[in-house]
């Protein structure tokens, strides 16, 4: 799977020399502090992450929604675990399926 390929949407302003390490910066967090992945439909995933990461968490999915609009990211902290809800448009699906993707290959290593 090549990073670039499967994870940037022609839509995305961030610079291209800062998408390897955007993508870095998603497959750290995925590897450290995601606890659990789910896809309640289509166009929506669900994570629970450590709650430890909930600044790391934001301010990700903060950058991320400043270059790629089409994310809707809801951060939502409890007592044990941080959830993130991420929603995209129909047309962004595979965007969604990649993230999916690279999230599920690195969950708890």
């Amino acid at each position: 799977m090549s990073d670039e390929q499967d994870w940037v949407p022609a839509s995305c302003t961030l610079p291209t020399p800062e998408r390897p390490l955007r993508v870095a910066d998603f497959d750290e967090l995925f590897a450290t502090a995601l606890r659990r992945q789910e896809r309640p439909g289509p166009t929506a995933l669900r994570w629970t992450f450590d709650p430890g990461a909930e600044d790391s968490v934001r301010d990700l999915t903060s950058r991320e929604s400043g270059c790629c609009g089409f994310f809707t990211f809801t951060v939502a902290p409890a007592a044990d675990h941080v959830e993130v809800r991420v929603e995209v448009p129909s047309a962004q699906v595979a965007v969604l399926d990649a993230l999916a993707g690279r999230a599920a290959a690195r969950i708890g290593r």
